[in-house]
């Protein structure tokens, strides 16, 4: 099962589709499949994942999404999956953006898709800058210790 990963630049049309990186395609042909499964994300983006992860994260009884205060559990899972929506590819490789997800993710004209391994995100491009600068770069150094060999 692949992995998504790379980031993206692009533009919602005026019909609210977006254009979907040629790397993600080629990995959902591979399950033969015509959709990837959209939904709210975090940080203020939308999830977007292959439908063999998808199936991934809801199998064995959802044992991801256990938590021990039961109504927060109950709660997530509610918002998490009742946003959640087939986004079935065209002919020309897009995905139609709900207006509740793009409204959600504050998306405007320009966005910026990244992989980050079991799925992608969606960014609004101001938005992705901003997180990018507050959160992403003060992060470097500390992960940065990692790679040191």
């Amino acid at each position: 099962m692949g992995a998504l990963y790379g980031e993206y630049d692009h533009a919602i049309d005026p019909k609210s589709r977006i254009f979907i990186p040629s790397r993600f395609r080629q990995e959902l042909q591979k399950e033969d499949k015509s959709y990837f499964m959209l939904t709210v994300g975090f940080d203020r983006s939308l999830s977007l994942f292959l439908p063999s992860k998808w199936d991934e994260l809801i199998s064995n009884n959802m044992e991801l999404f256990k938590y021990e205060n039961k109504e927060e559990e109950r709660a997530f899972k509610r918002y998490f999956f009742g946003n959640a929506v087939d986004a079935e590819l065209d002919e020309q490789g897009r995905i139609l953006l709900p207006a509740k997800l793009k409204t959600f993710a504050g998306l405007k004209k320009q966005i910026v898709i990244r992989g980050v391994g079991n799925k992608a995100e969606i960014w609004d491009a101001q938005c992705w800058l901003e997180y990018k600068k507050l959160k992403v770069d003060p992060s470097l150094e500390k992960f940065s210790k990692i790679f040191d060999l």
